[in-house]
């Protein structure tokens, strides 16, 4: 199992160029499912979820091809209506195959997901949203069977949750049913706009995406399209973050400043300086790190997908700072191996209490899930001595290279492969 060592205390100068988003590539490459024409997409990350994902189409009956960060996906032959337990445990995000299955094949049968264990992430609201859609949905076995033999009809849908990729799952079955779908309290986040931008390049008839009240006219069918993945905006976040973290210089190219805005505003205000331009950014840490409270909120406020690593940049500011986890209820698994590192920090039930400390010292640590692996990598770029990151198949799944990126700019840092 791979191990990435990183020597600590080495300011980060330089360019990055950031990859396309994973959370928007997967729910888009699952698009192809929706038309028998060609589409082709590019800057696709190369990550394990991707490679996941090809292997899950290809066993549904599409045809992929792919070279570099271009990806072709043709399913003209799409017969398989069942994603199965060993294709879909590995992430979460395969459930988004349920509604455009439906939509095409008028059944489908998928296994409940998995991903990383960072808490209860039910897919309650998909199957209530697929159930006014006209479907009928029975649990069976671990498995979703759904059917919907007279095609789907529009529906006024309520989600009780600001849902991703419930809202995405659920456009994407509603781009092909009979009349008009609104989905109310829908997701806002840019992956979903780019979802939807994708969708409509496809034919669809979708308004309102990015905001909570999403209009869908369906259509009878869609053709292919072209399209780039939008940079990924948590990719930007840890290498922001990385800069301020180590009193560094970088400049990150190809990315969106106008998808980061809570991030840049909270990283502000922790004393380094942001300034963006076009589609870059560049940060620089100051004298100290200052300390500050935040809350993770669906977008457009703060992600929790960038608490962990902004709580590594807390553990060795000024001052205390609290940190309240509302998206994920077991999303501080990180602590425990902070703590190891010398990180003051104390749980009560969704927040974090953090004392900052004068610095961290390296250590073997455990990866437990995705960010936790890149706040661990970044905790190793500030501490003293030698951090040992192991589990690091996570950081796999959703970052591109980050070692190679991270040498790139000046860290210590090299993997072991074993």
């Amino acid at each position: 199992m791979d191990r990435i060592i990183i020597e600590g205390s080495r300011p980060l100068k330089g360019e990055v160029t950031i990859s396309g988003a994973k959370n928007a590539a997967l729910p888009i490459l699952v698009a192809g499912l929706l038309t028998d024409e060609t589409c082709t997409f590019t800057n696709m990350p190369a990550l394990r979820d991707i490679e996941s994902t090809k292997a899950l189409l290809t066993h549904l009956g599409s045809k992929i091809e792919a070279q570099g960060d271009r990806i072709q996906i043709q399913s003209a032959s799409l017969n398989n209506p069942e994603a199965p337990y060993d294709l879909v445990r590995k992430m979460r995000a395969s459930v988004l195959v349920l509604g455009p299955l439906v939509a095409r094949l008028k059944k489908a049968r998928v296994s409940l997901p998995g991903g990383c264990a960072i808490g209860e992430r039910p897919i309650n609201l998909h199957l209530k949203g697929l159930a006014q859609l006209g479907a009928e949905i029975e649990l069976s076995h671990g498995y979703v069977e759904a059917a919907a033999p007279n095609g789907l009809k529009g529906a006024d849908i309520y989600l009780d949750m600001a849902t991703v990729t419930g809202t995405e799952n659920l456009m994407m079955a509603a781009v092909l049913a009979d009349g008009e779908t609104v989905i109310r309290n829908a997701a806002r986040e840019p992956e979903v706009v780019a979802l939807a931008d994708v969708l409509n390049g496809m034919g669809a008839k979708i308004q309102d995406a990015g905001t909570s009240a999403i209009r869908i006219q369906g259509v009878s069918s869609l053709h292919g399209t072209q399209c780039a993945i939008i940079p990924d905006r948590i990719e930007a976040g840890t290498f922001m973050v990385a800069a301020a973290l180590t009193g560094g210089d970088v400049t990150l190219l190809n990315c969106d400043p106008t998808h980061l805005s809570a991030s840049i505003n909270k990283l502000r205000l922790t004393g380094a300086t942001v300034i963006a331009k076009d589609r870059t950014l560049r940060v620089t840490g100051g004298d100290r790190i200052e300390s500050i409270d935040l809350k993770t909120q669906p977008y457009p406020g703060f992600p929790t997908d960038m608490q962990a690593q902004f709580m590594v940049l807390m553990t060795v500011a000024k001052g205390l700072s609290v940190i309240s986890e509302t998206i994920f209820e077991n999303r501080f698994m990180h602590v425990s191996e902070l703590k190891r590192m010398g990180a003051d920090i104390k749980i009560s039930g969704n927040a974090a209490l953090i004392k900052g400390v004068s610095g961290l010292s390296g250590a073997p640590v455990m990866a437990s899930d995705l960010r936790a692996s890149a706040s661990l990598v970044l905790a190793g770029l500030v501490a003293s001595g030698t951090t040992e990151v192991n589990r690091v198949y996570h950081l796999d799944r959703g970052y591109e290279a980050l070692e190679k990126k991270f040498a790139g700019v000046g860290a210590a840092i090299k993997r072991i492969s074993e």
